[in-house]
């Protein structure tokens, strides 16, 4: 059951073509919203917490400070909604998953730079 439903994912459901980020990167997210009858483009930029899943299925977590309070958000790639992502920033992180960043102020907030 499980070959069939990856089968399915694999034959019908479009990829976009996305450029290669990971944890630590400072990235620029476009996606679309509708309000009402009117769309628009919104951009989220922050840096990359986490990539997770395979697939269809895989999401990543942005977080970026809006004055001092912390936001993150959740993008699944496959969104339709999503027009672009543009990397700003490659950072150099040892982890693949940066939760100690959440609670990281100030300078210690840094994360160095990667040289590639």
């Amino acid at each position: 059951m499980e070959s069939l439903v990856k089968f399915v994912q694999d034959e019908f459901v479009t990829k976009k073509e996305l450029p290669e980020f990971s944890a630590g990167d400072t990235i620029t997210v476009y996606y679309e919203i509708k309000e009402g009858n009117k769309t628009r483009t919104q951009f989220f930029r922050g840096t990359v917490i986490q990539r997770r899943g395979s697939g269809t299925s895989e999401t990543f977590t942005i977080r970026k400070m809006s004055g001092s309070i912390g936001v993150e958000r959740i993008f699944p790639v496959n969104l339709p909604a999503l027009q672009k992502i543009e990397v700003n920033k490659r950072g150099k992180v040892r982890r693949a998953r940066i939760f100690y960043f959440r609670g990281l102020t100030g300078k210690k907030a840094r994360i160095k730079e990667a040289r590639r």
